[in-house]
């Protein structure tokens, strides 16, 4: 694969239109695995183990530019987005039926442009809405009208606080748009958020389906000694909210899909970011080859958002993001 132009230049230069160039460099394979010959196993494998070092390696680059484009961006996502911007009101008369009852995920209808929920984009910690840029820009041009971007106070030291807050925004959302459920896409913190909502505040009846992108929904040890900050204390494998959410929960309306990836750095151990729960509709989505920070905003990944957000009974939801 080739290095993308970006990488060679100098990452004080690193701006938004390197970041689209760079990205679009990557492509999008979902793939299911199919019987093969024992020799043919072991040769994917080899092969799997001397193209790790250079995943990593081109991995670790794309971080570093991503990070240097959100850190130009970051700016202008301090202030909180204006109510009402992207989101288009439906007629009258066209408003939801009571989202109680939903169908089962396999059973979910492709829903026409005009129809689909509001889409609400929520940030990390310590981000803002800034970090979903190039998502937001990609959902819009594929048909997405009621688009928001939610800023939470980077001051946040509680999760159920944060969680209720969001509870709030998403009845306003729903008041101002006639819409009576939402779907969700949120990055890791802020998936996590939106999982307590949904899963322990009685969201499911607001919340279709919720995306998280490199979420730590069964705890991550990465960095120790950030553990004096409380959210990161309530992100740790243990806490009172992780217990909380490895809680029953009979008769969850929403649907998850997760997003995960074999290089998350911030993930440990990585598997974290899969949700395993008996009671949840869940479909885990395996990305492979990228970082935590380009979970939003890679095109890839965007692609598989589109599709689960859009999912149907013929396409569904991939079950592995290649990014080659």
């Amino acid at each position: 694969m080739k290095v993308p132009p970006c990488f060679s230049r100098s990452l004080s230069t690193f701006g938004l239109s390197d970041l689209n160039e760079s990205l679009s460099a990557f492509s999008l394979s979902a793939f299911s695995l199919t019987p093969l010959a024992p020799g043919v196993i072991r040769q994917w494998r080899d092969l799997r183990q001397l193209r790790a070092p250079a995943t990593a390696l081109r991995a670790t680059a794309l971080e570093l530019a991503i990070l240097a484009g959100h850190m130009l961006l970051y700016p202008t996502g301090l202030t909180a987005e204006r109510p009402g911007r992207g989101l288009t009101p439906r007629p009258r008369g066209a408003e939801d039926d009571d989202p109680s009852p939903v169908a089962p995920a396999a059973d979910v209808p492709a829903l026409p442009e005009a129809d689909r929920p509001p889409v609400v984009l929520l940030h990390g910690f310590v981000d803002n809405r800034s970090v979903f840029v190039l998502l937001r820009r990609s959902l819009s041009r594929h048909g997405w009208r009621h688009l928001e971007c939610l800023n939470y106070s980077p001051l946040t030291c509680d999760i159920r606080a944060a969680a209720e807050l969001l509870g709030r925004h998403i009845e306003e959302i729903c008041a101002r748009t006639g819409h009576s459920r939402v779907d969700i896409v949120g990055h890791s913190l802020g998936g996590l958020l939106a999982r307590y909502y949904v899963q322990c505040l009685g969201g499911d009846l607001r919340v279709r389906t919720l995306v998280t992108l490199g979420t730590p929904h069964s705890g991550t040890t990465v960095a120790p000694l950030a553990s004096a900050h409380p959210v990161v204390r309530q992100m740790r494998p243990g806490s009172s909210v992780i217990e909380e959410l490895r809680g029953p929960a009979p008769g969850c309306r929403t649907r998850f899909v997760s997003f995960w990836s074999d290089l998350d750095q911030l993930m440990v151990p990585i598997e974290t970011a899969r949700i395993e729960h008996p009671d949840l509709l869940t479909e885990n989505v395996q990305v492979s080859g990228i970082g935590h920070l380009a979970m939003p905003v890679h095109p890839a990944v965007a692609a598989g958002i589109r599709q689960a957000l859009e999912k149907n009974e013929s396409t569904g939801t991939p079950g592995a993001v290649s990014v080659a």
